[in-house]
């Protein structure tokens, strides 16, 4: 599913639109909300945790069990207590990692981040007049 969604860059020009300090980075909303749509409904089925969620692993986000769509996060911190919630890692930074620590907080007094339906409707356009200095993936070309 994730190679998928590379190889049709759907990752390209997606914000990162919620970050917890010490604990997340999360992003894969599409910022042109016809392929957002396109994509958001094509749930896939919950994946055995074989990897705790440590710093620098990448994770499918949920709304519950077996409803993982195209939203990941990017674990800041030691968050094993994410494990037993059924958030199963597939992928680790490897290289970055102070990049992704870097990444700047559009919402600082907001854990919930940028409002997740409004970006999913309303796209990039909505986005940067709304929070102009959020940060985005501009290109994930698979070379």
């Amino acid at each position: 599913h994730f190679y998928k969604l590379v190889r049709n860059d759907f990752y390209t020009a997606n914000a990162f639109f919620r970050v917890v300090p010490d604990f997340v980075v999360q992003f894969g909303i599409n910022g042109d909300p016809t392929i957002n749509a396109e994509w958001s409904s094509d749930e896939i089925l919950d994946d055995p945790v074989v990897v705790s969620n440590t710093v620098g692993t990448v994770t499918y986000a949920t709304a519950g069990p077996d409803t993982r769509t195209t939203q990941l996060f990017i674990n800041l911190a030691d968050n094993s207590q994410l494990d037993s919630q059924g958030f199963a890692p597939f992928a680790t930074v490897v290289e970055g990692m102070d990049v992704v620590q870097a990444i700047y907080n559009p919402t600082p007094n907001d854990s919930n981040g940028i409002n997740q339906d409004e970006y999913s409707k309303l796209g990039n356009d909505w986005l940067t007049k709304r929070y102009p200095d959020t940060n985005m993936l501009l290109d994930t070309t698979l070379q």
